[in-house]
């Protein structure tokens, strides 16, 4: 369990090419237990800056110091990433497959034993969708889906999840609930948390720290009470002078 203020992961002149272009950093970026918000426009790096914190993109020079443990890192993707052909109980097992060699993981998503049925069962309660164990994913709301999502990230025993813009695909009443939910969970398990958002309200409302990303850049990063409308305003500024 991280305790508040606790490093987390520590970037050190970070920087990410692709094709020789720099697409982000180079960053110096100490991140801790509190739940975090990265805001910004498309295209601003905010993905690749959690996948590069998640350690599924590597920087190309610099430094990133990461958890000892980099299996504990649980990720919640935009577009959900389940299989429709699988049960909800098989996909929350998943969280898994990468601790596990290949036969042994299929096992254990096809074959679960008790236990494993259990705590995906106590997973989804506490996520709001108990009832769904068995059901199929492809017929799911996309809310729902979206707590599959979260479930599954749970099952990985995370000491940090990251997420890539999780409400994009409801509606608001939906999005704050899911915010209010991740954000409470960080809190009481005590694991890190930082997600990508384009909803600034949100992070506003339900982060203790805002960073604002601006063309692979840091161009702020400070508590919600501190960050500025006009801030906000030269963040999404776009080419023609409007903002979207």
């Amino acid at each position: 369990m991280a305790t508040p203020g606790q490093t987390m992961t520590t970037l050190k002149d970070a920087c990410v090419r692709f094709d020789q272009r720099v697409v982000l950093g180079p960053l110096n970026l100490e991140l801790d237990a509190r739940p975090t918000a990265i805001i910004g426009p498309s295209g601003a790096g905010k993905t690749i800056l959690l996948r590069l914190l998640g350690g599924t993109v590597a920087s190309t020079s610099g430094h990133v110091e990461r958890l000892e443990a980099q299996n504990r890192v649980g990720f919640i993707y935009q577009d959900h990433q389940l299989v429709p052909n699988y049960r909800v109980l098989q996909n929350v097992l998943t969280g898994q497959v990468g601790q596990f060699g290949l036969l042994r993981s299929l096992k254990r998503v096809l074959w679960p034993g008790r236990e494993a049925i259990a705590e995906v069962h106590r997973l989804l309660e506490r996520v709001g969708i108990g009832d769904k164990l068995y059901a199929w994913t492809d017929q799911l709301s996309g809310g729902e889906r979206q707590r599959v999502a979260i479930a599954r990230a749970l099952y990985m025993h995370p000491r940090l999840v990251l997420a890539d813009e999780p409400v994009a695909s409801v509606d608001p009443v939906r999005a704050r609930a899911l915010m209010e939910l991740l954000t409470g969970l960080a809190r009481e398990e005590g694991w890190g948390l930082v997600v990508s958002l384009h909803d600034v309200t949100l992070a506003r409302t339900m982060f203790e720290r805002i960073i604002g990303l601006q063309n692979g850049a840091i161009v702020f990063d400070s508590s919600p009470q501190d960050v500025t409308a006009a801030q906000v305003a030269a963040l999404y500024q776009v080419v023609d002078g409007t903002t979207p």
